[in-house]
Formats: C-alpha cells, sequence, structure tokens
C-alpha cells in the first residue's frame, strides 16, 4: 500500500508530531510513505527517514493553485489513499485534488471548533472518511451533520519511552535560572488565543498567595507573545513567568515539572497532556473537547470549569500542596497513556480505515 499524507502546517508541534509516529508505523508495516509538507516546515527534516517528502508552496486556505500542484503530485505518484492532516487548506484544496485525481481521501479532524452546517456538508463531502481524533471532535461534527458513516475515531498517540526518564531537577534550574525550592509549573501550547495563557497570569496572584514559590514557564510560539509579555510585565510577574519559546527537549524537561496546567478554552484533544502523563507529571486543566478523554478527572489531574480564574488557581494550589497526591496522580498517567494512548493503537486505527476504504472501492 502507497500512501500520501499532506500536512500544511509550518512548525513541528502536537499534529505534526503524530504524523511522524504514523509514518513510522505504517513504515514498520511495509507501507509506503509519501509526504507533501509546506516548504521550509520542520516537519520536512523531521520525516525523511520514514519516507519521501516533497515540499510544496501552501498558502492557506485561500491557495487554489494547491489543488493544481497537489493533483500533479497524485498523478506522478499514484498513491492508494491520500491522508490530509491538516486545515490550513490541505482540507478542501487538498480533498478537490484528490477528487479530480479519483483517489479516495482521509482527512484528520484536530480541532472541535464548530463549523456551520452549510460548511460541513460541503467540505467533508470531498472526503471518504473524516477520522476524529477524539469522542468529543467526533460528536461536533455528527451534531453539525456530518454522516455517521463516514466518521471514524483514532485517538492520538504519544511515544512512551522518552519521556520515562529520571528527573534532572538541578539541569532545570541551571538551564531556566529558577530559584531553589520552586515549584514549577509548565505550560506546553502554541501562543493563540484558544489556548488560554492568559487565565493562568490572571490567575497568578492568587497562586501566589498561597504558594510563594512558583515559578511558570511557558513553552511554545504564536501571534500573542507580544501580548502576553506585556501582561506579565503590567502585572510585575516577569520574576514568576517566562515564555521559553518551543524547545526540542521536552522528554527532559517535562519529568522536572511539579505541574502541567491546560487552561485551554477549546481543545481537540492535547498532545501535551498525554506527554505531561507519560512523563509521570499530574495534570491541572480545562474541562473543554477533549480534554476529559485525554485527563482522568482526580486520577491522573485535576478538571476545572473553562474561563473560570478561581478554580483554576483552587485546583492548581491544592495539587502543588499536595506532594503525594501530585506523586500517585503522576504514576497512574502513566499507566494511562500507556494502556490507551500507544503509538501502535494509533497507527492501527488509521491503517483500518485506509484498509476500509480500499476493501470498498475494489
Amino acid at each position: 500500500m502507497k500512501v500520501l499524507h499532506v500536512e500544511g502546517g509550518r512548525n513541528l508541534y502536537g499534529g505534526a508530531h503524530q504524523i511522524l509516529l504514523l509514518m513510522r508505523g505504517l513504515q514498520l508495516r511495509g507501507i509506503q510513505n509519501i509526504l507533501v509538507c509546506r516548504m521550509g516546515s520542520a516537519l520536512a527534516v523531521a520525516a525523511a527517514p520514514f519516507g519521501e517528502v516533497i515540499s510544496l508552496p501552501m498558502a492557506g486556505d485561500l491557495d487554489v493553485g494547491l489543488i493544481h500542484r497537489l493533483y500533479r503530485v497524485i498523478r506522478r505518484v499514484s498513491p492508494d489513499v491520500v491522508h490530509l492532516h491538516s486545515r490550513i487548506g490541505a482540507d478542501v484544496m487538498g480533498g478537490i485534488a484528490c477528487r479530480l485525481a479519483g483517489v479516495p481521501v482521509v482527512h484528520s479532524r484536530r480541532q472541535d471548533n464548530p463549523e456551520s452546517r452549510l460548511a460541513v456538508a460541503l467540505k467533508y463531502r470531498l472526503h471518504d472518511r473524516v477520522v476524529a481524533i477524539s469522542k468529543a471532535i467526533g460528536e461536533v461534527l455528527l451534531s453539525e451533520g456530518l454522516p455517521r458513516t463516514k466518521l471514524a475515531l483514532v485517538p492520538d498517540a504519544i511515544e512512551i519511552t522518552p519521556w520515562v526518564e529520571h528527573p534532572e531537577r538541578s539541569w532545570l534550574r541551571n538551564t531556566f535560572s529558577l530559584p531553589e525550592g520552586s515549584l514549577v509549573i509548565g505550560v506546553i501550547a502554541q501562543l493563540i488565543p484558544r489556548k488560554g495563557h492568559h487565565l493562568l497570569i490572571e490567575a497568578m496572584p492568587l497562586i501566589l498567595r498561597h504558594c510563594p514559590h512558583v515559578q511558570v514557564l511557558f513553552f511554545g510560539r504564536g501571534p500573542l507573545e507580544s501580548s502576553l509579555k506585556a501582561m506579565i510585565r503590567d502585572r510585575d510577574l516577569s520574576d514568576r513567568v517566562a515564555l521559553e519559546g518551543f524547545r526540542d527537549d521536552l522528554q527532559r524537561i517535562l519529568p522536572c515539572l511539579d505541574l502541567v496546567v491546560h487552561p485551554a478554552l477549546m481543545e481537540g484533544m492535547g498532545v501535551s497532556l498525554l506527554q505531561a502523563s507519560c512523563a509521570g507529571v499530574p495534570i491541572v486543566a480545562s474541562r473543554v473537547g477533549g480534554i476529559p478523554e485525554a485527563v482522568q478527572e482526580g486520577v491522573t489531574g485535576c478538571l476545572v470549569p473553562p474561563n473560570d480564574v478561581s478554580a483554576l488557581a483552587e485546583a492548581i494550589v491544592e495539587l502543588l500542596k499536595s506532594p503525594d497526591r501530585r506523586r500517585a496522580m503522576g504514576l497512574s498517567g502513566r499507566q494511562w497513556v500507556e494502556n490507551y494512548f500507544s503509538e501502535e493503537r494509533m497507527v492501527e486505527g488509521n491503517l483500518a480505515v485506509y484498509q476500509a476504504l480500499l476493501g470498498r472501492s475494489q
């Protein structure tokens, strides 16, 4: 079998990392991978060991020329199935290109943001299957009119082994200039509005009142960087909250954290939450989207209502003051991820979708 993957994102965030895991797993099963991605993307380099990589100009949702560029690639490589992994124009333009080429097409839906019934009726008509990475996303799609026969559920996965390491807390303190005895909170998310970084900044005075040694590290890039820095500065929190940008050594950082916080307003699943659990770190997150599928309430972390600063601060303080409970949640989190979010389950789930499509078309 030959699978052509299409990803329009520029950075190697959670969704792009899922493509790497999928391509690696498919390659081990004898499947030939071809990846079409944006020129200059980090994914192009990372995916090279797992298949042929073709870089194309991708200018976003209105890039009509992408139809022709993808069509030419499809005709040249003759894939058995095309898997569209992102929006950013690839979902619609890629779907049209596949229809013109007469190739079965799968689209992965990673976000739980609502779409109009008209958009769902028109866009997903282009796709033979729509893969939701969480039950919450699947429910949104069905509520907006997606036929149940088109929907498949394949949860995200996480690499298990690299995250189970001994914490190097002195290294973390030295790397990020943290005071001795700090309780360190990490937020791993793009700096975009729906991730809710501002809520944690607003909660900091309440948190510091009860836990005066807290330090917060934001890991990720995005358009809100300047405004978040201004917000931190205006609240006199520059010695407490730091923006550390994108890091490719999270497997070393995460086990050293005391808590991972994810105050998102919308979220399809939250790969960073699976990473935190795999690293043995408890979580405080919003009860939205697919997050309750990634975080077991009271077992691997605590869930709070979205956009509720007081509830967020209270949950964080409660866990920071309970080291034994944090430790127990961390141990439970590792087992939870190993049981339900393994790479093998994700790869087999997507492969089953391809096989069902090809079996029906032959």
